[in-house]
């Protein structure tokens, strides 16, 4: 027979547990979309594509009003979000290379802390089997390597469907078939499945969607909510608010297992909307998706490309409710992740972000270093108020919309906290900010290209 304890026992062990589930480290959620407007969020001002979830993580914590994406396209931005660098200096400047095995994601820095982790949708960071995300950190991996999938088929196709035409799906290295199930379902599925299984210990989930990223894909049950929108943006509104049930569903979750007070739940896009015609219809431009106002689509390194939406929570320990203008990168989220955690910091020239924890916790305001970035002939800087872009295109759908501009607008300074949507150059006007912007953004560059690592 089991002996009774008595209430101090009772009191004591309590305590105990009360202290080890406030000692254990958070879960982490990272949650990632895919050329995702940063206007089309209802927290983001939206009246047309309305997104409680998204909404409920900025009601429940914080809403940056000033988040830019490291790259103005898909692969490089991952890996700066992934790895806390610049993606010239962790080895994908572009969308043609893989993560280097050499470089640190936040998975390879969190598993020696006793973190389960797991990389479910969009990969993107290599093709090969030996530049899976199994060899960056992550103990399973559900999705597809390449930049899209079909969202019913998963297979990968690109330009002449004859010649690059495969399928994409897999579990860990095991390539599975799931046809005809909707993707952006499939990942909710799989992230719930996740949760369940790791909740015993702390766990990190990089949750991936491929929406709303093309081929437009989407249930009827999700198209039929947007009747009252054109066509095309009726399937990316659809597409957005399967992501969005999606977040309602993991959240309750959380809820149901009584994690949400240990979990710290991080959203935002990969980079801005974009015009090509594969999101288009009938070939054409697509026309869809809203950055905000900010002039330039994905691929741009104006603020259309680049800013993106971005919410997290974490109950008790962020204060709920509030919106802050603090400048931030995606490649702060490596170092403020550990910080959160409680984690020792890396040597200071392991990132080039920074934590932005005490701007979030505590709502100091962080001078941080500028944010720079390189895409084909395009660079950009942005220090302050200030931000200057050279040899800049608007990639909005025109002919010539991939051309870098020429004459004044080649040189262009704009003061976002009065002209957010860089219409007016000052450069005229501030000839010295100009001049010292681009002589340190060339500084940059030249010293980045340097240090970028070599291909494996």
């Amino acid at each position: 027979m089991k002996p009774d304890i008595n209430r101090r026992q009772f009191l004591a062990a309590s305590a105990s547990a009360t202290l080890h589930a406030q000692s254990r480290r958070p879960n982490i959620i990272v949650i990632l979309t895919d050329d995702h407007g940063s206007g089309d969020l209802s927290c983001y001002g939206s009246a047309e594509i309305r997104t409680p979830h998204i909404d409920s993580i900025a009601r429940d914590g914080v809403l940056f009003t000033n988040w830019y994406a490291n790259a103005a396209m898909c692969a490089p931005s991952r890996a700066g979000l992934m790895t806390g660098r610049h993606p010239i200096r962790a080895g994908v400047p572009s969308n043609g290379p893989h993560l280097p095995a050499s470089q640190k994601t936040i998975a390879t820095l969190l598993k020696p802390h006793g973190y389960k982790t797991a990389a479910i949708g969009k990969w993107h960071l290599g093709v090969a089997d030996s530049h899976s995300p199994l060899d960056h950190g992550f103990d399973s991996f559900y999705g597809f390597h390449a930049g899209c999938v079909d969202f019913y088929s998963h297979r990968y196709y690109w330009g002449d469907p004859k010649t690059v035409n495969f399928h994409d799906l897999y579990r860990n290295r095991a390539e599975i078939f799931e046809d005809g199930q909707y993707l952006t379902e499939r990942i909710t599925a799989e992230a719930k499945q996740f949760i369940r299984q790791a909740n015993a210990q702390p766990f990190f989930l990089y949750l991936a969607y491929n929406a709303p990223h093309y081929p437009m894909h989407a249930p009827q049950k999700y198209i039929d909510r947007f009747k009252h929108l054109p066509l095309e943006r009726r399937i990316y509104a659809a597409m957005i608010a399967a992501v969005d049930d999606g977040i309602g569903e993991i959240r309750a979750l959380l809820q149901d297992l009584q994690l949400t007070s240990n979990t710290l739940i991080v959203f935002a896009a990969d980079n801005g909307a974009t015009t090509e015609p594969r999101a288009g219809l009938n070939g054409q431009p697509a026309t869809a998706g809203y950055n905000r106002g900010f002039r330039g689509f994905k691929f741009s390194l104006f603020d259309g490309g680049v800013h993106v939406p971005a919410v997290m929570a974490w109950p008790g320990r962020i204060p709920a409710g509030r919106t802050t203008s603090q400048i931030a990168a995606h490649y702060d989220l490596a170092p403020t992740l550990l910080a959160a955690a409680g984690l020792p910091e890396m040597p200071a020239d392991h990132f080039d972000g920074i934590s932005l924890w005490p701007a979030i916790a505590k709502g100091e305001v962080i001078n941080r270093p500028p944010l720079h970035w390189q895409n084909g002939p395009q660079l950009a800087i942005r220090k302050g108020q200030w931000k200057l872009t050279l040899n800049g295109y608007e990639a909005n759908g025109g002919p010539d919309s991939r051309k870098p501009k020429t004459g004044d607008d080649a040189n262009f300074l704009a003061n976002l906290e009065q002209d957010p949507g860089e219409k007016r150059n000052l450069r005229g006007e501030f000839p010295a900010v100009a001049e010292a912007l681009e002589k340190e953004l060339k500084i940059w560059l030249e010293a980045v290209q340097k240090s970028a690592p070599k291909t494996d």
